[in-house]
């Protein structure tokens, strides 16, 4: 997605309780059938109120009239399944909308057309989040894999269903633990793993980390960009070192950079920022000075 991103269970029991009714008024009248057969004698020799009029012995007949019926459990089985198979063939349907007619996954153009439909910008912070519940490898690439299991992830199956999730999956992502899998699943995200790179372009870091940070905002980010654009030459890459670093630095690094220490174990890229950006702001300082002596002497002038 460079483009996309940096663009772009028991229902026995009341029955069980008719049946013991039942089963106690059988009972009492198979007492009487006894009283009034032993009166006459059978055939058999034995009484035939142990006997229904069916051939079945009433012991048999009592306990299968307390067990719930056999199908029940298959029923709801046969509903969850059948609710399944509807969700994906929906999910199915909405793949097919947006997959290339060459290759069996949903690329660029349908990227663009799925965002559309969605009503997000590819460039966004929810289809960042929508990437990683979907776990996709690349960016501007949803494999059918990627697509069915994310879709499931977050139980929807069509445009109005994602969309309705997105409030929520934005909130999960506000929760430490939550982000801190998503800022590492955006490192991953941005590589091109068909090039097999190890480290994130500037350009592609700058951009990622610009989104990722959408909710939460570290203070120290703004000034950490700006080190990295007005020193392109001597920043090739990103590690993912370095990437997964810069999310402990903005926890634990105070905005004033006071806390800061060279003998910690920081990648040697925040040692140069520091460095940097505590003589930017000692010029920035001085400079400040200057026109506020100017001013001053100016006014004294006037007032002279």
């Amino acid at each position: 997605m460079g483009q996309c991103v940096t663009k772009c269970k028991n229902p026995s029991s009341t029955l069980g309780s008719k049946n013991g009714e039942r089963e106690s008024g059988s009972k009492s009248h198979g007492k009487r059938s006894v009283v009034h057969k032993d009166d006459h004698g059978s055939a058999c020799g034995k009484s035939s109120g142990d006997i229904l009029v069916n051939g079945t012995k009433k012991a048999d007949a009592a306990v299968e009239s307390s067990q719930p019926p056999a199908f029940s459990g298959d029923t709801k089985k046969d509903s969850v399944s059948s609710t399944e198979e509807s969700s994906l063939q929906r999910i199915g349907e909405l793949f097919r909308r947006y997959k290339d007619e060459r290759e069996d996954a949903i690329l660029e153009e349908g990227m663009e057309r799925f965002c559309n439909d969605l009503c997000v910008d590819p460039t966004e912070f929810k289809v960042l989040v929508l990437a990683w519940k979907f776990q996709a490898a690349t960016m501007c690439k949803f494999t059918r894999k990627e697509f069915f299991e994310g879709c499931r992830a977050i139980n929807a199956d069509s445009i109005d269903g994602i969309c309705a999730r997105f409030p929520s999956l934005l909130t999960e992502a506000k929760q430490e633990d939550k982000f801190k899998d998503l800022y590492r699943f955006t490192f991953q995200f941005g590589l091109d793993s068909e090039e097999g790179q190890r480290s994130l372009h500037r350009e592609i870091a700058i951009a990622l980390w610009k989104l990722v940070f959408t909710q939460n905002k570290p203070p120290i980010l703004d000034q950490w960009l700006h080190f990295l654009i007005e020193n392109p030459s001597g920043i090739k890459g990103i590690s993912r070192d370095t990437w997964n670093m810069f999310l402990n630095f903005t926890q634990v690094i105070g905005p004033d950079l006071s806390n800061y220490s060279e003998d910690e174990a920081w990648p040697s890229l925040f040692d140069t920022f520091v460095e940097w950006e505590m003589e930017r702001r000692k010029k920035e300082e001085e400079t400040k000075c200057v026109i506020t002596s100017s001013d001053t002497e100016g006014l004294c002038e006037e007032q002279t």
